[in-house]
């Protein structure tokens, strides 16, 4: 994919500035943040099948978050220099070469296909694949954009006038935002990692009155689910038991019920459980919710 999208990004770039087409050249743009993203993606990916060590003792997972939300920002800047270009393009539109535009556009569409099925497995189970999946996906309706754009200047000669010249080519700066206007960069997702926030598809109050429900447990606090990375989510809690539960040895078995039925029932398998009598938060020095 990085060989496709880094062969495309020249021929974009060459065919914009010949052409005359911001619409060629925001492609090429948003193609050399995919190029940038992929080289990102695959440093994170490196990085992240380190094994843990003691100074890391989850190793070193979440480059691949920092990765994403890096490509996100990377993505958003050029958007705004594609919108602001464009702003200025409609006001003064230059001359545009149709065929060249077509030509070039449609390549990048084609490769655009190509990368979207190199993307299509692995999407589903990192949160970099799905991004640059999705980003491809934009590229590609860009492209189709563009072509759309330059058949109706070579067919129409649209649109309107500037006071006192010709016919211009309103179309390619109109299009020239599509790229960038109409893909909103997945930035919750990286950012909720990072911010610890809860993995989506798990309901804690569900969570919490299905520990409830196994015998022995009287309440459940201090419950706390979090992402590590794509595909490792995390949850810790205080589980309570009653007075029997504890004077019969019998903590070890609402563990294994605990988490067989988080496991089963919930999209968490990597648990922490700290199991205290009735009453020990009392002893606690700091008490948490």
């Amino acid at each position: 994919m990085l060989a496709i999208t880094l062969c495309l990004v020249v021929v974009q770039a060459v065919g914009g500035l010949l052409s005359g087409s911001l619409a060629l050249l925001a492609d090429a743009g948003h193609m050399l943040t995919d190029a940038t993203g992929v080289v990102i993606a695959l440093i994170a990916g490196t990085l992240a099948a380190r094994p843990a060590t003691n100074a890391r003792t989850l190793g070193l997972q979440r480059a691949e978050i920092l990765a994403a939300l890096g490509n996100a920002v990377l993505l958003a800047a050029v958007a705004v220099w594609v919108l602001a270009e464009a702003a200025g393009r409609w006001r003064d539109p230059p001359d545009v070469s149709t065929g060249l535009m077509i030509a070039v556009a449609s390549a990048g569409a084609l490769a655009n296909g190509v990368c979207l099925l190199l993307l299509r497995g692995g999407q589903r189970e990192s949160l970099n694949l799905r991004g640059a999946y999705l980003e491809v996906l934009g590229d590609l309706l860009g492209s189709v954009a563009v072509v759309v754009a330059g058949v109706v200047i070579a067919l129409t000669g649209y649109t309107r006038r500037r006071p006192g010249i010709g016919p211009d080519r309103g179309d390619d700066p109109a299009q020239g935002m599509v790229p960038a206007a109409g893909r909103p960069r997945r930035c919750a997702a990286p950012a909720g990692v990072l911010l610890e926030a809860t993995p989506r598809g798990v309901d804690l109050d569900q969570v919490r009155d299905h520990v409830r429900g196994v015998p022995g447990v009287v309440d459940v606090r201090d419950l706390h689910a979090w992402t590590i990375t794509s595909g490792v989510p995390v949850l810790s809690a205080h589980i309570v038991v009653d007075q029997e539960c504890v004077s019969s040895g019998r903590t070890g078995e609402v563990l294994d019920r605990l988490g067989q039925c988080l496991a089963g029932q919930f999209d968490v398998e990597h648990c922490t459980f700290q199991v205290e009598p009735v009453g020990h938060r009392e002893q606690e020095a700091v008490h948490h919710r």
